[in-house]
């Protein structure tokens, strides 16, 4: 039911740009896909109110923002909150804020919100505001983020097992000097993947050796496939506990170093997420390159919003 109620949270959003266009509720229903009674019914369950009402409140919303924000005439603000008189516009008006427009728009400093139990607003300049289905902390993100990130690279090496060793080990062009010097396919990934054993040697105190770098790296993609499989889920697992614990702001000595040089943990991840995005980029751009064009997914924000 609220995959539907934002599928119809997305129509009325959409029908923001020609308000004045009244849409009826057989309309409605048919562009979430579903008959009119059932509509209804999910719709008003999940918001707790009718989709017509929804729909009017949304738009009354958006006039009264339209009334403190503008100068446009009351009448063209009625038209486009879907009235077809001043008077209409004006007693439905009243009905909502106890007010005229015209004694509304005297004082600009006036919330717009009405009274809506889902929650669901309208957004300045021309969209709609969707409450949080949970509360979610900043840390929370930043798990998501490395969830995603650990996730992709096991994509990618799963695409590159689709290449031949020639094309894996084809110079990439485009690099930055004093990152990653005389990259390849098969490098990157394999710079990916040892990020990861890195922090985590580093975390565990135990010894780690830096592997060769440039393109006479020839790990063979099963290889990477194992070690991603073992350290990426330790690397998450690390980071869903420091988050459980609210141990980011702690620091740790990194003995990898030389010499040894102290870190926070949230540091650390910051440190991760931002190189292993570089990284990710040139790797999107080398595979599309070769062939591969399925990597689209590679934009965090919809995994993020959607917690997978």
């Amino acid at each position: 039911m609220v995959d539907v109620f934002e599928e119809f949270v997305a129509v009325v959003a959409e029908g923001l740009g020609a308000p004045g266009e009244l849409v009826g509720g057989v309309d409605l229903a048919g562009q979430v896909h579903l008959s009119r009674f059932h509509f209804d019914r999910v719709i008003g369950a999940v918001a707790g109110e009718s989709p017509y009402a929804f729909r009017r409140r949304v738009l009354l919303e958006r006039a009264a923002y339209r009334l403190l924000a503008e100068d446009s005439p009351v009448l063209d603000v009625a038209v486009e909150a879907g009235y077809g008189s001043h008077e209409a516009f004006t007693r439905a008006f009243v009905r909502a804020y106890g007010m005229s427009p015209r004694e509304w728009r005297r004082e600009s400093s006036r919330v717009f919100f009405l009274s809506a139990p889902s929650g669901v607003h309208f957004q300045p300049p021309a969209g709609l505001r969707l409450p949080a289905r949970k509360e979610v902390r900043g840390m929370d993100v930043l798990v998501r983020m490395v969830e995603h990130h650990v996730w992709l690279t096991g994509e990618m090496i799963e695409r590159g097992a689709r290449l031949d060793a020639a094309t894996l080990d084809r110079p990439i062009e485009l690099s930055v000097e004093g990152i990653d010097d005389a990259i390849s396919i098969r490098y990157l990934l394999d710079r990916l993947v040892w990020q990861e054993e890195m922090w985590l040697a580093s975390v565990e105190d135990r010894p780690f050796q830096v592997p060769e770098c440039g393109r006479q790296v020839v790990t063979p993609i099963p290889e990477l496939r194992e070690r991603h499989a073992d350290a990426g889920s330790r690397f998450v697992a690390l980071v869903n506990q420091l988050n459980d614990e609210g141990r980011f702001d702690e620091s740790f000595v990194d003995t990898t170093c030389e010499p040894p040089r102290v870190f926070t943990y949230g540091g650390m991840v910051a440190h991760v997420l931002t190189f292993a995005a570089h990284r990710r980029s040139l790797l999107i751009g080398a595979f599309y390159t070769a062939g591969i064009t399925d990597l689209g997914f590679g934009d965090p924000m919809h995994h993020v919003a959607e917690g997978r």
